[in-house]
């Protein structure tokens, strides 16, 4: 897909709302060479989804051999609003706790103490985290309302061609 085409999917109000939400799915090749989804925080900064992972996270030695990826960000209501993303999956490790990671856990409900033990917590488990960056290559909205899964669009289209051949 062209840039312009992805950031048109991208700017789209419903797929800004569901880059507003905290949880992804991860498909990516395992070091086995089978295939894994994972649900991930993320934060969306305008440009790249931001994931973050502990150093020792089984899932960095895979992506380092194959860094192609796809996510999925959705609803749990019907009919879902579901934005697809696919890209590769740039690794980056940092030094404390990366403030994505911070951004992409302020969504739970904490008390502003429980937020202070919290972040006491993870600062104390973590030394280094790995960013997990991906600049979206490929994106589809599919919302059942203007967009469809394609193979459900190509079946539309099939059956009014038959309806016209009918006439």
């Amino acid at each position: 897909m062209r840039h312009d085409e992805i950031a048109g999917v991208l700017n789209r109000p419903i797929s800004q709302e569901l880059l507003a939400r905290d949880i992804a799915r991860l498909a990516y090749i395992a070091r086995d060479g089978t295939p894994r989804a994972i649900p991930i925080g993320f934060t969306w900064n305008g440009a790249e989804i931001v994931m973050c992972t502990p150093t020792n996270a089984p899932k960095l030695a895979a992506l380092r051999r194959n860094p192609a990826v796809a996510l999925t960000i959705d609803t749990e209501v019907h009919p879902p609003h579901i934005l697809l993303i696919r890209g590769r999956a740039e690794l980056d490790v940092v030094e404390g706790i990366p403030q994505e990671y911070l951004e992409a856990n302020g969504t739970y409900k904490m008390t502003p103490e429980q937020r202070v033990e919290w972040e006491a917590e993870v600062s104390s488990l973590y030394d280094r985290m790995v960013r997990i960056i991906v600049t979206p290559a490929w994106a589809k909205l599919i919302d059942f309302e203007t967009t469809l899964p394609s193979a459900v669009e190509e079946l539309i289209r099939q059956r009014e061609e038959r309806q016209r051949a009918n006439r």
